[in-house]
């Protein structure tokens, strides 16, 4: 893919924005753009969106999930999609949060991350709960192919808390998810390709002083975060951080045109709340 996604990332976001639109087609929201819950409405949902999307904002996430629930034809589109954005200087994250050991971990890698990867995007989450460790062969086949990895550390799911902040030698396990992508990031430049998932509905009490690299912070809009607490929330980060909307941004469709001006919308009320 030629440069590594540190690079390529800085790229979009300079000339885009740091939003990143999340790309969520669930039942509910086609049945509001009045598409099918099925293959074809699917393909028509993608469709709005790269035409709204595709060199407007620095990033979309796909959520793999609502692509899978349709079985074979749905992951198709998903590829297409992944097609249809390359090369636009939008960036495409899927969220995948794939996570496992040993030869099943070289799959995932296979399957995502390598060279030729049948569903690569730029990025993809991983879920590290397997220990930081488990993501080696992931994060080494990313950084050949020169795509990026984001490592969950700390969701803003309640369900996580008594995982992500149980501690061990007085640290909890998300700052040790964090640190572990920050050693992966020493030395790179202009930023590294190991980021972290933080949400920003919630004080995260991490230290990102040292990543290097970018956040992930979902739950912008309909979840409740706004442009100011994301940059109260991640005021200290060393490196690129990309507030997450999905629902606010797509319940502006199905029209092509109400959904760029949201996304618009929403990308520049971000910039203006950087300090």
């Amino acid at each position: 893919m030629g440069d590594a996604f540190g690079l390529r990332l800085r790229a979009a976001t300079s000339a885009l924005g740091a939003l990143c639109v999340g790309i969520d087609p669930h039942p509910a929201l086609l049945a509001e753009w009045g598409l099918t819950d099925d293959v074809d409405g699917l393909a028509r949902f993608c469709d709005g969106c790269v035409q709204a999307f595709a060199g407007q904002v620095g990033v979309v996430k796909p959520q793999s999930a609502f692509f899978e629930r349709h079985g074979s034809g749905g992951v198709a589109v998903l590829e297409r999609l992944l097609a249809a954005f390359a090369g636009s200087g939008t960036l495409t994250l899927l969220d995948a949060k794939r996570g496992d050991i040993g030869s099943t971990m070289d799959g995932y890698a296979d399957a995502y991350l390598a060279l030729g990867a049948p569903l690569g995007a730029d990025a993809v989450t991983l879920s590290p709960y397997l220990g930081f460790g488990s993501l080696a062969p992931a994060l080494d086949a990313a950084a050949d192919a020169g795509r990026g990895a984001f490592a969950l550390a700390r969701t803003s799911n309640p369900e996580g808390t008594e995982v992500q902040l149980a501690t061990l030698a007085g640290r909890s396990v998300a700052q040790s998810v964090v640190d572990g992508a920050a050693a992966r990031n020493a030395g790179a430049s202009p930023i590294g390709d190991v980021g972290v998932v933080v949400g920003a509905t919630h004080d995260h009490g991490l230290d990102l002083s040292a990543l290097h690299g970018p956040v992930l912070a979902p739950g912008v809009g309909a979840q409740g975060a706004g442009p100011a607490d994301v940059a109260r929330r991640f005021a200290g980060v060393d490196g690129i951080v990309l507030p997450a909307a999905a629902r606010s941004v797509l319940a502006a469709g199905p029209d092509v045109g109400a959904l760029r001006c949201a996304a618009q919308r929403l990308r520049d009320e971000i910039a203006a709340a950087r300090p």
